[in-house]
């Protein structure tokens, strides 16, 4: 499967250092799982394995944050908690700024940990840990 073409949209609409990180970011997920579904969901672009979202990104007021929806479980110094789950993330203002080394190792993680997103409203908020 190939880039979602809403999701180049999306980075082509960027201002010129946000549109590099985008472009970096998807670039490097989609060659990391280029099966999985990709496009744009509550307006930012996100990936998603059988169903269940793993990683996005959205630009934010001071950059781009890269969000992984089960990032808090992968021991990672170098990514924060995010919202009231388990998401985590890291935030970026220069394209220099994202490490392809810790990008690779944490979209590694994506798929190898995941809680159950897909299924959270059905549980009523309950996330349960599927690998």
């Amino acid at each position: 499967m190939t880039m979602n073409k809403d999701i180049q949209a999306y980075n082509d609409s960027k201002l010129l250092e946000d549109s590099k990180m985008c472009a970096l970011l998807a670039k490097t997920i989609c060659s990391v799982f280029p099966d999985a579904e990709n496009k744009i969901w509550h307006g930012h672009p996100v990936w998603f394995l059988d169903g269940n979202p793993i990683v996005g990104y959205s630009k934010m007021k001071g950059g781009v944050q890269l969000l992984f929806w089960s990032g808090q479980s992968f021991d990672e110094d170098g990514l924060s908690k995010v919202g009231n789950y388990i998401a985590a993330g890291v935030n970026f203002t220069a394209v220099d700024q994202i490490k392809i080394d810790d990008l690779t190792r944490w979209l590694s993680k994506s798929s190898s940990i995941q809680w159950d997103y897909k299924n959270i409203t059905k549980r009523k908020g309950l996330l349960e840990r599927l690998m």
